[in-house]
């Protein structure tokens, strides 16, 4: 176990190890790991390079929010970009890659940037590139030459022309209630709702790591699945949830 790791404690289970690769480096989490817990777990730091000067940085928050940890899903010879680490959730054999460095993650290029900081100092609208008033680079001359650069040394991930094979999850459900998120006043809506024999759904984003915090209804480590994930978080009948 990862010295990083608690031995006990969260919702992952310990005794269900999974394989997946950051980089082409193979690594080990848990079912129940987002690819953000999973590599910190494993020691990894760093995760991204920030937009402008490709500054090291590493995980910031813990959901959607997240800014740093944006990486790049290989799947059936697919490329998906900029996804949040901490909505990854971890499976076997998921590879991923970091983005916005070269050739490495640890070695980048592009963090020579930093040497151009002092140049572009308070007052200099750098993100145009105004040009002078004359001259050969008068007006945005001076910008269409610099955008092409500029433009290939943004922290954005490069996206795949191949078209996407995959099949996306539907469903087609009716309720008296909707809950859209499953924080804890979400959660707490859902159940009052349910026990009054309102049909409800509770719609969430993240997996159920990540939004259903012990409180008010505690999911069930073996409940039914809804839409195909584990993590009823009530007795109820009359309340289903499902990810958005």
């Amino acid at each position: 176990m990862s010295p990083r790791r608690a031995a006990a404690g969260g919702i992952i289970d310990r005794s269900r190890p999974v394989g997946f690769t950051f980089d082409g480096v193979k690594m080990s989490g848990h079912e129940g790991d987002t690819l953000a817990s999973a590599l910190l777990a494993n020691g990894i730091l760093l995760v991204g390079r920030s937009f402008k000067y490709h500054r090291p940085r590493g995980i910031l928050a813990a959901g959607a929010d997240e800014p740093n940890a944006l990486v790049t899903v290989l799947r059936d010879g697919i490329r998906e970009p900029n996804i949040p680490a901490t909505q990854i959730e971890l499976h076997e054999g998921l590879r991923v890659e970091s983005q916005n460095r070269f050739p490495s993650l640890d070695y980048d290029f592009g963090a020579l940037a930093q040497l151009a900081g002092p140049l572009l100092s308070a007052g200099f609208y750098y993100k145009t590139f105004m040009g002078p008033v004359a001259g050969p680079l008068k007006g945005t001359r001076l910008w269409m030459f610099c955008e092409r650069f500029i433009r290939r040394a943004a922290g954005l991930g490069r996206a795949d022309h191949k078209p996407d094979p995959a099949r996306y999850e539907r469903m087609n459900a009716f309720c008296d209630v909707l809950v859209v998120g499953g924080g804890v006043a979400g959660l707490t809506a859902a159940e009052a709702a349910a026990k009054s024999g309102k049909r409800v759904i509770l719609a969430e984003q993240d997996p159920p790591s990540a939004a259903w915090p012990a409180g008010p209804a505690k999911r069930s480590a073996a409940g039914p699945r809804a839409n195909g994930r584990r993590g009823l978080p009530s007795a109820s009948p009359a309340w289903t949830t499902c990810r958005c």
